[in-house]
């Protein structure tokens, strides 16, 4: 059984995720589905995601972004992004918020 704080710990680098917003969609990381797994080792952030397309013009600002949103948990001090494109991303794994926002149905 998974620690009530380690629970809580990964319910708050979601919440912080969701606040990167996708500057080209509009709509964050957590609901447009791009964040495989989160993970924590000595303070270091491991956040295994993926991009809507190969060659995202945008990956270096998101990168940045999510660095900077999940530094500002006090558990946090280093963020290292696993990009994957394994699973490939595709509009299923949008929440239902996000085919909403972005009129997909």
């Amino acid at each position: 059984m998974v620690e009530k704080t380690a629970l809580d710990l990964q319910d708050r680098m979601l919440t912080a995720l969701s606040t990167v917003i996708d500057p080209e969609l509009g709509c964050d990381v957590v609901n447009l589905g791009l964040i495989y797994g989160l993970s924590l080792t000595d303070h270091v952030v491991t956040v295994t995601m993926t991009l809507t397309t190969m060659g995202c013009p945008i990956s270096d600002v998101l990168e940045q972004m999510i660095d900077n949103a999940l530094t500002d948990l006090p558990e946090v001090t280093a963020v290292k992004i696993n990009l994957v494109w394994e699973p490939a991303w595709d509009i299923n794994k949008m929440s239902r918020y996000a085919r909403i926002a972005l009129g997909v149905h």
